[in-house]
């Protein structure tokens, strides 16, 4: 009998699974926690995951999902299905729907279970699977600790690698442990698992925890233990020399210790299995090709044998330590075991043993072995079958896309397009033409965020068809796609392809196709700034989608109306179209757009507060779609800038912090980090500031050669870099640059001629002549439409140009308003102050300067309080450096020095909600909440939470609030 001990205590590991336990004391407490534990094969990984999960299976819930080795092409979410299979064991399928409402039809594509009959995929989206997950997740936190342990992360395919980022950074609450298991030599530089593995790291959402080699007296404890006697030095020096430390090769040859040791690591491996009857044997082999634990009656149909027979191998088997019973499924005890199995196998044993899978896996197809398309196509293209793997490749491929699994559909796509050369008459065997092949799988890359890949395919489609005869629905589709994927990257040329598309759309008689291929064209106008060309084509769109009844598309051509006529000045006619976008809007995804563009057209126009109300609008209603933590991340992108220029920077940070669409288009990831670089510069973080716009500035000069806000964009986070750095000459310089341009002139040109004004007082104060680039400014600012100038902007840039005291005074009244950005409270003081000084009004200046220094202090905005305080000193005006009053302020608790952050907080404090409830409702996390709440209390001048309700109540005056039912 093998002296192998399965119940052998774990040696050498004290260090690591103490590691483990901490962190999980502190997933019990409610804060996720994700763990990766690394190592070469063999050295113990799943053997501290298993000591650990069966340590705390009394305290916690336990779920085990296992990657699978199926080569190139892997199963979609293949470990995530089987953790989520088993949480809704433990909830219950009813608890289950409650919990994640309309998400339920989603991730009833995963299991299908839990909806009634099969799920709609028209009916659901990418993101309301991911959001359910998470729900899911979270609702079983409440109950009990998770453990979520993934192994075999090394075969994990790129879908859950991304449903797994996305969790690390959407699970902000709840006792989650997320325990992932990877062997390190498995992982290849610069592959899907390594950037992840990279990217969780660097982004601190892991925990590494690397298990070393064995030291030699690990070595000796363990294989005394196994052999049950002592190892004398020499013996133990053998076996060092040997395994090296790695525990899996120490079970082994101390399983050999009774003859020779094989020559080589592979054949001790095989030792256990070369001392097997022939029935063993054969059981091993058949077990050896399948790629997941195996079921009796699977591999009884596979090994050909007697029952009699086929029990009494298996049981050799195990006891030979090379299979475990677990649950009822057979599983070898170590990957390692399973792979010299099968690689000792001859090619066309190996050939003759895939194709025998398949069949199996074909005939149970409606079986219990949970038999998917993947394994099909594996087993299929390991038989070397290529015909069958053609068709097997698609469907998974169809398969995974069906469940939005995309980046595993592109896999098999590219597979079935390798095949493809080697099967006759391949359009006729796959079903579809190598074109349809290529335009799905184009489609199936973009979705899949590998947008140079998806345009190289599209584009060798297009190489392919013969214009002169192809269809022309077809062509245009193509052309349409292919201009997609290049504005997606942000090159050029998607207008003329998509101006060649809608030629051919026209042709078609499909006023559905039609529609959309204008409302695309209509929205490249838009944003290359060609509003004329973009009203005119979206009116056409309008047109058409009307007489198809699409009510939809109708609501895009309104939205691109709105967004143009509001750059075009005519506010009043943008607002119009985008009420009748809204109301037209018949699906999520067009009122989720609609208030995408709102909102960021109201920003542009200073009109911060309701384009936070729309955003938040639009986020609530991105939570009700179950899409709240996807896209719903680019509403608070949206809301993040309204809330910048309103000076809620410690918001604008939680809110990049929890940006969760890592995989999102490069465009997209463009504008979010726009806002990061300012968000850096405003905190004097001048030089992270300047490596991420030198890092991005490639990206944004390329896709603003076609995206007219992509080129505005670069400029202000330019002026922004510099400033922060003292380099206001070199940022007035980007914004003369601005006015040299002669292309199309945007709303987003008004922040900048702001900004300029506001520099120039700067550099006038320091004796700059900024006479002629003073009159520049201001007749940009003269030639805007009358609508734009009939705002709270222009006093401000009038007295900053031309500063008189009533027109400074004027200026700091009007910059107190939430339309303006609340940087101006402290440059219009500062300003005012410099003139009051000129004219010997020092206790005057030394007041103003008192209010912007607080106001810069309680902002946090590095430059503007360092410049005021430099200032102040430079005239002798002695400012409290801790508060940034005067020195003459009084130190009494003063409620009206509240942020308006902390006002939001007393606010809520005042309706009785707890921290996480503040956190949930202004998207912050608890930990942020608790220290507003300690500066609320330290300001009020009380000690209890009740304390400042009943100061809330005295001092706040009566308004009726957002939610219904609550008076302030």
């Amino acid at each position: 009998m093998s002296s192998f001990a399965p119940s052998s205590a774990m040696v050498g590991r004290e260090a690591e699974i103490g590691l483990v336990r901490r962190l999980f004391e502190g997933a019990a407490e409610g804060v996720p926690v994700g763990v990766l534990v690394d190592g070469e094969a063999g050295i113990g990984k799943s053997r501290l995951l298993r000591e650990f999960a069966t340590e705390v299976s009394t305290r916690a819930d336990v779920h085990v999902g296992w990657c699978l080795d199926l080569g190139a092409a892997r199963t979609a979410y293949g470990p995530l299905t089987a953790i989520l299979r088993s949480i809704v064991g433990h909830l219950g399928a009813e608890r289950v729907r409650e919990a994640v409402g309309v998400g339920a039809e989603a991730l009833g594509m995963l299991l299908p279970e839990l909806v009634d009959e099969p799920a709609d995929r028209a009916r659901t989206s990418p993101d309301r699977l991911r959001d359910a997950i998470a729900t899911l997740i979270e609702t079983a936190a409440e109950a009990a600790p998770q453990v979520l342990v993934i192994e075999d992360l090394h075969w994990a395919d790129e879908s859950t690698l991304a449903l797994l980022s996305f969790l690390l950074r959407t699970l902000a609450r709840g006792r989650v442990l997320l325990l992932l298991s990877c062997r390190s030599d498995d992982v290849r530089r610069g592959d899907a698992v390594s950037r992840f593995i990279v990217e969780a790291t660097r982004s601190r959402l892991i925990e590494r925890v690397t298990l070393p080699r064995l030291d030699g007296d690990a070595v000796r404890a363990l294989a005394e233990q196994l052999t049950g006697r002592s190892v004398s030095d020499g013996a133990l020096a053998r076996m060092q020399e040997r395994a090296e430390g790695v525990p899996f090769f120490v079970e082994e040859i101390a399983d050999c210790t009774t003859g020779p040791l094989p020559d080589g690591l592979r054949d001790v491996l095989l030792t256990r299995f070369d001392r097997l009857g022939d029935d063993a044997q054969r059981v091993v082999q058949v077990a050896s090709g399948a790629e997941r634990p195996l079921s009796h009656p699977l591999l009884s149909t596979l090994a050909g044998l007697p029952e009699d027979r086929l029990d009494e191998a298996i049981r050799e088997a195990a006891r030979g330590g090379i299979l475990v019973i677990d649950s009822d499924l057979y599983r070898f005890r170590h990957a390692l075991l399973r792979e010299a199995v099968h690689d000792d196998l001859l090619p066309g044993e190996r050939s003759r043993l895939h194709r025998a899978y398949a069949e199996a896996l074909e005939a149970q197809r409606d079986g219990t072995d949970g038999v998917d398309t993947a394994s099909l196509a594996h087993h299929w293209h390991l038989a070397q079958d290529e015909p069958r793997a053609l068709i097997a490749s698609i469907d998974a491929m169809r398969d995974a896309k069906g469940r939005f699994a995309f980046a595993a559909a592109a896999r098999f796509g590219e597979l079935a397009l390798e095949i493809w050369p080697s099967v006759p008459d391949a359009a006729t065997v796959a079903g579809l033409s190598h074109v349809d092949l290529l335009q799905t799988l184009g489609s199936v890359l973009r979705n899949a965020g590998d947008g140079e890949r998806a345009l190289a395919v599209i584009s060798s489609a297009l190489d392919e068809i013969d214009p002169e005869t192809v269809a022309p629905r077809l062509h245009a589709r193509l052309l349409r796609d292919k201009a997609q994927y290049l504005a997606n990257l942000g090159r050029p040329g998607a207008i003329p392809l998509t101006e060649q598309a809608l030629d051919l759309a026209a042709r078609v008689g499909d006023d559905a196709l039609h529609a959309t291929v204008l409302n695309q064209l209509a929205s490249r106008y838009m944003v290359a700034g060609r509003l004329h060309d973009a009203l005119r084509v979206a009116d056409e769109a309008e047109r058409i989608a009307s007489r198809a009844g699409d009510r939809d598309q109708m609501s895009i051509a309104a939205n691109v109306h709105g967004v143009s006529l509001a750059h075009l000045g005519d506010i009043t006619g943008g607002i119009t179209e985008f009420d009748r976008a809204r109301d037209l809007a018949r699906s999520s995804n067009a009122d989720l757009r609609y208030r995408v563009n709102y909102s960021d057209a109201l920003t542009l126009l200073g009109r911060y507060g309701e384009a936070v109300l729309i955003a938040e609008e639009g986020l609530a209603l991105a939570r009700s779609l179950g899409v709240g933590r996807s896209s719903g991340s680019i509403m608070m992108q949206n809301m993040s800038v309204a809330l910048f220029e309103r000076g809620e920077i410690e918001r604008v940070d939680e809110m990049m912090s929890r940006d969760h669409r890592q995989g999102a288009l490069r465009v997209f990831r463009m504008y979010s980090s726009m806002t990061r670089v300012r968000a850096l510069a405003w905190r004097g973080r001048s030089t992270e500031a300047a490596d991420m716009l030198r890092e991005w500035r490639p990206a944004f000069v390329e896709t603003g050669q076609t995206e007219r806000q992509i080129w505005y964009d670069l400029i202000t986070m330019t002026v922004a870099v510099a400033e922060s750095a003292g380099d206001l000459r070199g940022a007035l310089a980007e914004i003369v640059v601005m006015l040299d341009d002669d292309g199309p002139v945007l709303l987003h040109q008004r922040r900048l001629l702001l900004q300029a004004a506001a520099i120039i007082a700067e550099l006038r104060a320091e004796g700059d002549d900024t006479a002629a680039v003073s009159e520049r400014v201001a007749d940009a600012w003269a030639a805007q439409p009358a609508q734009l100038l009939a705002d709270s902007w222009s006093p401000i840039v009038e007295a900053l140009l031309s500063p008189s005291d009533p027109a400074l005074q004027r200026a700091i009244d009007v910059a107190e308003g939430d339309d303006v950005p609340v940087v101006f409270r402290v440059i219009t003081r500062l300003e005012r102050a410099r003139l009051l000084l000129r004219t010997g009004d020092r206790t005057a200046a030394g007041t103003l300067l008192a209010e912007a220094a607080t106001i810069a202090r309680t902002l946090g905005h590095a430059r503007l309080t360092t410049t005021v305080t430099t200032f102040a000193h430079a005239a002798g005006l002695s400012l409290d450096p801790v508060r940034g009053d005067s020195a003459a302020t009084a130190s009494a608790p003063d409620p009206d020095a509240l942020t308006a952050r902390e006002r939001q907080v007393l606010d809520l404090l005042a309706e009785g909600l707890s921290n996480r409830q503040i956190g949930e409702q202004l998207f912050i996390s608890v930990k942020t909440v608790s220290v507003h709440v300690s500066a609320v209390l330290r300001k009020l001048g009380v000690s209890t939470r009740t304390e400042a309700a009943i100061a809330a109540g005295a001092r706040l005056p009566a308004q009726v609030n957002s939610r219904p039912g609550v008076i302030r």
